[in-house]
């Protein structure tokens, strides 16, 4: 088997398990909903940003939430693999650890993109309405985004032993993650010490990405945050394909 035949087939067993579990389409759905909707619809009774809707305004951060969330939590299956020996059989086989790090990366885009991709196709529901261009670099700023958080997870699960373990870490790395990337707020008007955070935050720069293509407001120049985001996505596959390197 070749390493690209390898590839691929780590690739497609993720996307058949994720396909398979349907509950798990449905719930990773049902929140980012709840709080544009519930969340959003209620604070956009009575608050607006720059004259657009609070529910509009935070439509960006969401569809990034969904994606953080759901990248990040995907490096709770490598336990589950090794636990029930399926990682054992795969590191035994004539593969290198790249092309293995590479076929879990791309299973783990897959399921966060779709995910992505539904909540792009409801924009319109929330009032966002998307050209086929904006659409396209949606998924670009998305795809780098779910590179390097799926890149993060798969470390984290590499070096961890149970999964209780690795969702109390992942716990502490994700929720901060979210708060502190402007998805709720605008970053122009921060006390300073906010600001600094948000700005090592690099959600921030896909928050404000997607912002910029959906909705047109945006902190950062768009080449600034796709540039941003491909170097962290670089950084993280890179220290992914080492941590996997020495993973027993």
């Amino acid at each position: 088997m070749s390493q690209a035949e390898a590839i691929y087939a780590l690739w497609f067993r993720e996307f058949k398990v994720f396909t398979r579990e349907k509950s798990r389409i449905i719930t990773s759905i049902f929140t980012p909903l709840l709080w544009i909707f519930v969340f959003g619809g209620g604070l956009g009774s009575a608050v607006n940003i720059g004259g657009i809707n609070y529910q509009i305004f935070i439509y960006p951060g969401i569809v990034a939430m969904s994606v953080l969330f759901s990248s990040v939590f995907y490096g709770v299956y490598i336990i589950w693999d090794r636990k029930i020996d399926i990682l054992k059989e795969v590191l035994v086989a004539p593969l290198s650890r790249t092309s293995i790090f590479v076929g879990k990366v791309l299973g783990g885009c897959t399921d966060s993109m779709i995910q992505a991709f539904i909540m792009l196709l409801i924009s319109f529901a929330v009032g966002v309405y998307l050209s086929p261009s904006a659409f396209l670099l949606a998924i670009l700023i998305l795809f780098l985004l779910s590179l390097s958080l799926v890149s993060t997870g798969l470390i984290i699960g590499s070096l961890m032993e149970s999964p209780e373990g690795f969702n109390m870490i992942v716990s502490f790395l994700v929720f901060p993650l979210f708060f502190f990337s402007g998805a709720l707020y605008p970053l122009d008007k921060l006390p300073l010490w906010l600001s600094a955070i948000t700005y090592i935050d690099p959600v921030t720069y896909g928050v404000d990405g997607l912002r910029t293509v959906t909705i047109g407001i945006s902190q950062f120049p768009l080449y600034f945050d796709v540039g941003v985001l491909g170097m962290f996505a670089a950084v993280m596959f890179t220290v992914g394909t080492r941590a996997f390197e020495r993973m027993k």
